[in-house]
């Protein structure tokens, strides 16, 4: 997490991978999500926060490749076995897809805080 002030303020920039996020819920996570440094790769720093869709990704296999690092799963409202899944896999935060698109700045500070 990179830390700095602007104005008296502190800014905190999160690196957020996104995982089996496709183009076009990219573009709206982006939008939702300014100030943060959205990647789909892993890099040389390991990511503060991931952000992953559990219709397209198995869970397990997040969970196993960053066991420390707050994960966030998403998927449609009527996927429930993928949102049990994700529970059981140890996600922080698991919801819709559509929670995602109105909360996702909070819960990205809520993971990161």
């Amino acid at each position: 997490m990179i830390r700095f002030f602007h104005s008296g303020r502190l800014i905190l920039v999160a690196t957020i991978l996104l995982a089996g996020v496709d183009l076009y819920f990219r573009g709206k996570l982006e939008a939702l999500l300014t100030g943060h440094h959205l990647v789909s790769t892993d890099g040389v720093d390991p990511p503060d926060v991931v952000i992953c869709d559990i219709a397209r990704i198995d869970p397990d296999e997040v969970a196993d490749t960053y066991p420390d690092v707050p994960l966030l799963g998403f998927t449609n409202h009527t996927d429930t076995e993928g949102l049990r899944r994700a529970h059981e896999a140890g996600f922080d935060q698991v919801v819709a897809k559509s929670a995602l698109d109105e909360r996702a700045k909070d819960l990205v500070e809520d993971l990161t805080g």
